[in-house]
């Protein structure tokens, strides 16, 4: 389980708004207020994610003790779901992702989730729809894989996706440093602070969090944004200046590919460990 994290003070700075229908054109003399038009997308993949979550965890509470598996009771979902090693390498590789959407108390889901809404809002307007599902995705997929590879425990939890969505956070800032100025750097060095609480709070109680699917899903996020996250140029004359995304889509399937091709083979790795 991750602690929550309040998402301003690791949001880029405002940027200016386009003027209201009618509005005096802006002049040269003041281009600070020149209208800025950024890039839109509905956060239907947050969403999903919250409520497909939100769903299997109804199913939990409603199935409970279901199954025994190495002699304590666990509900459908993470008797069928949960990271357990021993399964995976039985063959079980499903459980290798499951887990990003099982989760073991209410504090736990409502953490998580708060974390994933704050962040992916925003997240979501930047790398649009298919780009942020393959980051939670690949995220999940990471965290799972290194806690399977270090950590013998059970662990169910989204946290690697919302360590994921924190480390995209960080590099896009890094990445777009140029067009958001001097706040860049107090942003992201909020961002590392974060972090480093979060990871603290993590070692400090071992056995209670997965602190290693933590590691897990930031790296696995960190690596698929710094290949695959937006490029943002601003292009256009005042007082029409837009947003433009120069990331080539074929970067985006490289990331991706990357990012699954590093821990594919940590994966494989710790099945013959």
């Amino acid at each position: 389980m991750t602690s929550s994290a309040e998402p301003d003070p690791t949001l880029p700075p405002p940027l200016p708004t386009p003027p209201e229908p009618g509005a005096p054109p802006l002049s040269d003399a003041a281009p600070e207020t020149d209208a800025l038009r950024l890039p839109t997308a509905s956060p239907i993949v947050t969403f999903s994610i919250i409520g497909l979550t939100l769903l299997i965890y109804l199913v939990q509470r409603l199935t409970p003790d279901h199954q025994i598996l190495y002699g304590y009771a666990y509900d459908l979902p993470a008797a069928w779901g949960a990271k357990f090693n021993d399964l995976i390498r039985a063959g079980q590789l499903w459980r290798f992702f499951t887990p990003m959407l099982l989760h073991g108390s209410a504090m736990h889901i409502g953490v998580n989730l708060y974390t994933i809404f704050s962040f992916g809002l925003g997240l979501e307007r930047r790398f649009g729809h298919w780009r942020l599902a393959l980051l939670c995705l690949l995220s999940g997929f990471a965290g799972n894989v290194l806690s399977f590879v270090i950590s013998p425990a059970p662990s169910v939890g989204s946290s690697a996706i919302v360590f994921g969505l924190i480390a995209a956070e960080g590099v896009f800032l890094y990445e777009n440093r140029k067009l958001f100025g001097s706040e860049t750097k107090l942003a992201i060095t909020n961002v590392i602070v974060v972090i480093t609480l979060y990871l603290a709070a993590g070692f400090s109680s071992p056995g209670y969090i997965d602190n290693w699917e933590h590691v897990g899903g930031l790296l696995g996020g960190a690596i698929f944004t710094w290949f695959s996250g937006p490029l943002w140029t601003v292009e256009g004359k005042p007082p029409l200046e837009m947003l433009v995304d120069h990331r080539p889509a074929r970067d985006v399937v490289f990331g991706a590919g990357f990012t699954l091709l590093i821990f594919a083979i940590l994966a494989s790795v710790g099945m013959i460990l």
